[in-house]
Parts: C-alpha cells; sequence; structure tokens
C-alpha cells in the first residue's frame, strides 16, 4: 500500500470532481472499515485549567457540536466493544460541578445541622442553690468575724466584764461591791470585792466552756431575787446560758437539789 503525499480526486457518479486530503487508509481497505459514525460513548474532557481561547471551560462535557467526524469512506467504525447504545445529541447537556455540589448543599437535611444545647431547668436550679450556700456561708464567716471585732472592742482579750453592785455584802449605796467576770481559758471566774474593798474578795468558779471558739466567749451579770428571799442574787451570762449563784450567808453560792428558783429572762 503506498501513501500518496499529493491531493488526490475521487470520482463520483455526477462526474464532479472534489479535492480530498490524504489519509492513512487507502482505497484498498474501504470494505473493511464500513461507513458508519463512531459510538457517542466517546467523550472528551479538559482540566480546570484554561490554556486557550476558544476552547471549552473546565468540567465541560463535549457535545456532539464539538466533535467533528469524517463523512464517507473515510469515516471512523464504532467500537465493537461498546456495550451501551448511543445516546441522543437531544439529551446531552453540559454539566457543571459547581452545581452538582449546590444542590448537594441543598438537600442536606435540616437534621443534620447542631443545634444549640439547651439545659434542663433543674440545672439552674442546682446552681441556684450552691450560690444561695456559698452566700449563706460567706455572710455567716463575715458575722462571726465581725461579732469577735465587735467583742473585743467591748471585753478584751481575755473576756473580761465589770459591774458594781450592792449586795448586802459590807457595801453601800457609796460604796457598792465590785464584780469582775473572766472566761480564762473556757474556764468562767467571778471575783466580788465586798464594799470595795481588796481585802475582803471573794473568788466564785464557774463552770467550763466547751467548743470551738469559745475561750472568746464574753461573760456578763446580772442580779435579780430568783428565790423571793428579798435578796440579790448573782445570775452569770455566757451567750444563751445562764448560772445562778444565790446570796446566802454574806457570798454567794449555787443551788441545792429541791431549792425553788423562779428565773426569767
Amino acid at each position: 500500500m503506498e501513501q500518496n503525499s499529493y491531493v488526490r480526486t475521487i470520482r463520483r457518479g455526477s462526474g464532479q470532481q472534489r479535492p480530498v486530503s490524504p489519509d492513512i487508509f487507502s482505497e484498498e481497505y474501504d470494505d473493511i472499515w464500513p461507513s458508519s459514525r463512531p459510538a457517542s460513548s466517546v467523550i472528551r474532557y479538559r482540566c480546570d485549567v484554561q490554556t486557550e481561547t476558544g476552547r471549552p471551560h473546565g468540567d465541560e462535557q463535549w457535545t456532539e457540536a464539538h466533535v467533528i467526524r469524517p463523512a464517507g469512506r473515510n469515516a471512523v467504525p464504532a467500537r465493537r466493544t461498546a456495550s451501551h447504545p448511543p445516546v441522543p445529541a437531544a439529551s446531552r447537556r453540559q454539566v457543571d460541578t459547581e452545581d452538582v455540589v449546590a444542590s448537594t448543599q441543598r438537600s442536606r437535611p435540616a437534621s443534620a445541622y447542631h443545634e444549640p444545647h439547651h439545659m434542663h431547668w433543674t440545672v439552674y436550679a442546682g446552681f441556684a442553690m450552691i450560690i444561695m450556700m456559698m452566700g449563706w456561708m460567706i455572710v455567716s464567716s463575715v458575722a462571726h468575724w465581725w461579732q469577735g471585732v465587735e467583742d473585743d472592742w467591748h471585753y478584751g482579750r481575755p473576756r473580761t466584764f465589770q459591774t458594781d453592785q450592792v449586795v448586802g455584802h459590807h457595801d453601800s449605796t457609796a460604796n457598792p461591791s465590785h464584780f469582775i467576770a473572766m472566761n480564762l481559758n473556757r474556764h468562767i471566774q467571778v471575783i466580788e470585792f465586798q464594799g470595795g474593798d481588796a481585802a475582803n474578795a471573794k473568788v466564785y468558779v464557774g463552770p467550763v466552756l466547751v467548743g470551738a471558739d469559745q475561750d472568746l466567749a464574753p461573760v456578763t451579770l446580772t442580779f435579780k431575787d430568783v428565790n423571793a428571799d428579798g435578796k440579790l442574787d448573782m445570775i452569770v451570762n455566757v451567750q444563751e446560758s445562764h448560772f445562778i449563784f444565790l446570796n446566802d450567808a454574806g457570798q454567794f453560792r449555787s443551788p441545792r437539789t429541791g431549792e425553788n428558783i423562779q428565773f426569767t429572762t
């Protein structure tokens, strides 16, 4: 088979002649290559990078209008391995991947998006109770501290209380007896200077306090007739507790069992 490098002509029945470009196929093989158009499954694509003007954009499918097929004897036969039937040109269209991605995002169900999580009302109630408890503890601590400061101003350390009172122990209105009550390391002690004279001093031992910070508890004294004998008795006050000492025989003593005592605060 000889390939011609010049333009040759083909005679037709009408007697007209037209130039034909040289082809790699010879006329001797026309019976082997029948005249039919190639399968439509042959699709050409190009990359996303645009290089030359006039070529199709990236992700664009080539249609029948873009494919130039030779006619006549120079037509390329269809692939015999093609199993799919040809797709009509009318059903072909350009495909853009951006449209596919956008439609996929629009079709995403609403349940796929995370909604803000709302806590149950009991959680807020628990936080409120914790804050209230912490506030109560802080207020109590501050109040306790302030009470200690005030006691330091009034009673000092150790806690000491002093007063004058006429109780009938070698005293008078002009010379009342002087009393000193102390909380000395949780031991309650009362010292009486009868008639204001230290030579006639009497010491009365009270209870021993037990508990936290009881060494800072202030001690005060009040005088009241609790057994209706016409003489003032001594009452030792420690916070909410009251200890009675009866006035008997020129001094004070603790009550005995069976004695009638009427004490009201």
